[in-house]
């Protein structure tokens, strides 16, 4: 185990590209409706590896390990996305994304409090909204709809399954791995 996961921590940093808005209707050439809003929020986190790492991650940190936390959690989120559709164009929104990853570390390795992943949670949530300004309320509600249940997903998986596969020493590599995938993840987005 300790040799799986010390490849994977050395190839971490290797996918570090830039954060971007990740959206298949684009790349499909898809017209917005109430289908391809659903495919598009279901599949929105998981095209992106900043949103895909932070979400698969949080079951790490152990703070949120009721239902209720994971419901606090989403409804964040989604109050990140609704913010985001009202108030888009925040500066900087995926350099912050992306420095989430940081500080995700930091709290992985008991550096900062937990409690500050809340607001990076509400931050991809705002992040999230923006590929979708413009379109109509009805695919719009499919797509927060279809972006609401692939979360959840992840932030199940991520509790059952990846909090209780590490020991405290693996805990402390992948920590340094999400600060250095982070940190390279911040650049790029800041000279692109």
């Amino acid at each position: 185990m300790l040799k799986r996961f010390g490849l994977l921590a050395a190839l971490l940093p290797l996918a570090a590209t830039p954060a971007l808005a990740h959206h298949p209707m684009e790349s499909m050439g898809l017209e917005p409706s109430a289908l391809s809003g659903l495919m598009s929020g279901l599949a929105h986190p998981l095209l992106g590896p900043d949103h895909l790492l932070f979400l698969l991650v949080l079951g790490l940190v152990g703070w949120q390990r009721s239902l209720r936390s994971a419901i606090t959690l989403l409804a964040v989120g989604l109050a990140g996305s609704a913010l985001g559709l009202i108030w888009p164009g925040l500066p900087g929104a995926e350099a912050l994304v992306s420095l989430s990853l940081v500080l995700e570390g930091l709290v992985l390795s008991g550096r900062l409090p937990a409690v500050l992943l809340v607001p990076a949670f509400a931050l991809h949530g705002y992040v999230l909204s923006g590929s979708v300004l413009g379109w109509e309320t009805t695919p719009i509600a499919f797509y927060l709809l279809g972006l609401l249940v692939s979360q959840a997903l992840l932030l199940a998986v991520s509790l059952k399954l990846v909090g209780r596969a590490l020991d405290p020493q693996q805990r402390l590599w992948l920590a340094g791995a999400l600060v250095g995938v982070g940190a390279a993840f911040t650049w790029s987005s800041l000279i692109a």
